[in-house]
């Protein structure tokens, strides 16, 4: 068997600060309107990925779904997760060992801050590995912190351009309702907020929200008996770069640099057909290098890239036309918000930020500081 596959359906539950529900609860409000939206049952689902939540990812999670899932995935690789589950999930289908896969993910990173249950603290642990970079006081921020700094000096990237991508998320936060920040934002506001690790003030930096989302793929054929429009699965790509910094050989290349060649050959498409793109935006210099190593622009160029050719509203390639992880919502791993993003853009649902016409999207998960990607190509059917 090799059969095609499409997102048939996608959901997302309240996000920003929503204390009153917990992360079970939103991930299943966000997954009964992925379900509402292809008019099928939790029986229909036979495939289920989910991970962050519970302490048996995803047996607990669809167990409180009501699921009996014949087809597991659980991969953790931070915010590129989400693009690998659709990758595992298309080969899934294509092969028949699952017919419909509901992928789904909740968390209440905000109010776990705000109400004591968790602390903000972002260091992932001193064991194996980052036992070498914990004592230098490595915490993500700083990682991603230092590798702007060193494609800045290998390339000449300023400030402004970083501070761009920022501007531009917020411009399109301010055509999306459901945006957690929505005020305009200048490239002062940028350069004169509060600094979190040189040269990253707080709007270079994503936000901790709660929140949740769902994706349901399944084959074309059964898509379009289904109410939405399908949006077709092209080709994607999956790497693990490094975890320890030392191991990183470049900071000014990102994994994307292999998953963007890859899953653009495999969909038989090139950077200049793309229409709108949805890339994980952490810090704003994740957009800047992934934006190289997907095909976009050369090395180097990104920040030019930013500034000249615009990715904001009405800009030559849209970018996180929902406002990113900078402006609209960061529930922790963020990839499948990307592909809920991607998808109604190519259904031409956005209203205020639709981008005209579009029939192409490239999805682009980052994992850790630039520890893993996952890229995907979808489009209209």
């Amino acid at each position: 068997m090799n059969r095609r596959v499409a997102i048939a359906g996608v959901g997302l539950a309240e996000s920003g600060s929503v204390p009153q529900f917990s992360a079970f609860q939103l991930l299943a409000r966000a997954s009964r309107r992925a379900l509402v939206e292809t008019g099928l049952k939790p029986e229909d689902i036979d495939g289920f990925g989910s991970t962050g939540l519970g302490v048996l990812p995803p047996i607990e999670v669809a167990e409180h779904l009501g699921l009996r899932p014949t087809w597991l995935e659980a991969t953790s690789v931070g915010g590129s997760t989400w693009e690998v589950m659709a990758a595992h999930a298309v080969d899934a289908i294509a092969q028949g060992h699952a017919e419909t896969v509901l992928l789904a993910y909740g968390s209440t990173a905000r109010s776990d801050v705000k109400l004591g249950r968790r602390s903000a603290n972002m260091s992932f642990g001193s064991a194996g590995p980052a036992q070498f970079d914990t004592p230098a006081g490595a915490s993500l921020v700083s990682k991603y912190a230092m590798a702007a700094q060193r494609h800045m000096h290998e390339y000449g990237t300023t400030i402004d351009q970083l501070a761009t991508v920022a501007v531009e998320a917020r411009r399109f936060a301010e055509l999306n309702p459901a945006a957690e920040r929505r005020t305009p934002m200048s490239l002062d506001d940028v350069h004169g907020a509060r600094m979190i690790a040189t040269p990253f003030t707080s709007p270079h930096c994503c936000l901790r929200s709660d929140g949740a989302a769902a994706v349901i793929l399944t084959t074309e054929d059964r898509a379009r008996d289904l109410p939405q429009t399908p949006v077709r699965v092209l080709g994607s790509a999956e790497h693990a770069s490094h975890s320890t910094m030392s191991q990183w050989e470049d900071f000014t290349v990102s994994p994307a640099a292999v998953t963007g060649p890859l899953a653009f050959k495999r969909a038989g498409v090139t950077p200049s057909d793309i229409d709108v793109c949805q890339i994980y935006d952490a810090f704003t210099y994740g957009v800047v290098v992934t934006l190289e190593d997907l095909g976009f622009c050369a090395k180097g160029e990104g920040g030019a890239f930013v500034t000249e050719t615009g990715i904001g509203p009405g800009g030559g390639l849209p970018v996180n036309t929902d406002g990113g992880g900078l402006s609209a919502c960061h529930p922790g791993m963020r990839g499948l918000f990307l592909l809920v993003e991607a998808t109604r853009q190519l259904r031409g649902e956005a209203e205020a930020r639709q981008v005209p016409d579009a029939a192409l999207a490239c999805v682009s998960g980052t994992g850790g500081w630039f520890s893993s990607s996952a890229t995907v190509i979808l489009a209209r059917d």
